[in-house]
């Protein structure tokens, strides 16, 4: 018999981690009895007078909204990390550690209407957004003490967003998050060993490959990775070299804007619903050092597993064990690419 990874179960490498996949694509065709979810079909407001992001109202931590028009940031009320924490640490005997930790976070409001997505934003809108991302970048990454700017968005309540308000979140911290320190790691190896960067010679092996590419641009490309986890996960590639945000020349923004826009459409258009989705940038973090191996890429991790009431949750063995996923790669760039 001879493998045929579009039948058989056989485990895929994830180069930006070091680690393993279980891909099970005999198992698609079984059927589901499990916990469906139900698909909102109410209308959102274009304003709602109950909303803290919505312009002129005032937030929970009592501060008022400006009558913006376009983008707004502000300090988050509830923030996970401040930047007052006072110095501190936890060693007993190696087995109970702890350390305190500085950083800043901040809400981006992506546009003043309640009702507005990413997929229903004008590129020229997001492009905006683009701009804003860079200077949050810029101005939180020259902070002495922070050493890691993480930009990300959870779209939809079953991500755990709890207001449909269109916004995302920055966590500027004082270490560098663990996801982060893999990739920068498996970056830095490869970087070593072949002499070249690990995702300009990924996207140059998609572009061969021709079956995960999902869409592109003059300068981004979208495909779902030889080794996602999420059925419908997606990689946003800088087409050039670039190791983070602020690299991005007046072209690129735009098209960051464009593929964005791009992407979200589809994945809309394929379960016909405001997608769900936690989506977040990976990027050269600010510790002062000019890490060239990094190349600036996106994350999007969808959890919608079929159709749109049937989600995909961890558990069992890839709790206990490690990620595992029925739907291919391949399937699912398919899918995506039809929208």
């Amino acid at each position: 018999m001879t493998f045929d990874p579009k039948n058989h179960p056989h485990r895929r490498y994830n180069p930006l981690t070091g680690e393993w996949l279980l891909v099970s694509p005999h198992r698609t065709g079984r059927p589901w009895q499990g916990q469906t979810e139900e698909v909102p079909r109410f209308e959102v407001p274009g304003f709602d007078p109950a909303c803290y992001m919505c312009p002129g109202n005032t937030r929970a931590g009592g501060q008022r909204n400006p009558d913006y028009t376009a983008t707004l940031v502000f300090e988050n009320d509830f923030g996970a990390l401040v930047p007052g924490t006072p110095e501190g640490a936890i060693d007993e005997s190696a087995l109970l550690v702890a350390k305190t930790e500085r950083g800043i976070c901040r809400v981006i409001c992506y546009s003043p209407r309640h009702d507005m997505t990413l997929a229903g934003m004008e590129a020229r809108e997001i492009r905006l957004l683009v701009d804003l991302w860079i200077d949050q970048y810029r101005e939180l990454g020259s902070r002495d003490f922070i050493n890691n700017v993480q930009l990300f968005e959870n779209r939809g309540a079953m991500m755990g967003a709890s207001n449909p308000h269109p916004h995302g979140q920055i966590w500027a911290s004082s270490s560098v998050p663990d996801e982060v320190v893999k990739e920068q790691s498996a970056q830095s190896k490869y970087t070593k060993d072949n002499q070249s960067c690990l995702l300009c010679d990924y996207i140059a092996l998609e572009y061969k490959k021709a079956e995960r590419l999902v869409c592109d641009n003059e300068h981004f490309v979208v495909v779902v990775p030889f080794w996602a986890v999420w059925p419908f996960e997606t990689l946003v590639i800088g087409k050039r070299h670039t190791t983070a945000l602020d690299e991005l020349d007046i072209e690129e923004r735009d098209c960051l804007a464009d593929i964005l826009k791009m992407l979200t459409q589809r994945y809309d258009s394929l379960f016909d619903v405001p997608f769900p989705y936690s989506m977040g940038f990976h990027q050269r973090p600010t510790d002062g050092e000019s890490h060239p191996q990094w190349h600036l890429h996106a994350h999007f991790y969808p959890p919608l597993l079929r159709s749109a009431t049937v989600r995909k949750f961890m558990v069992g063995f890839e709790l206990l064990g490690g990620p595992q996923r029925d739907i291919t790669a391949e399937d699912a760039a398919q899918r995506l690419r039809k929208g």
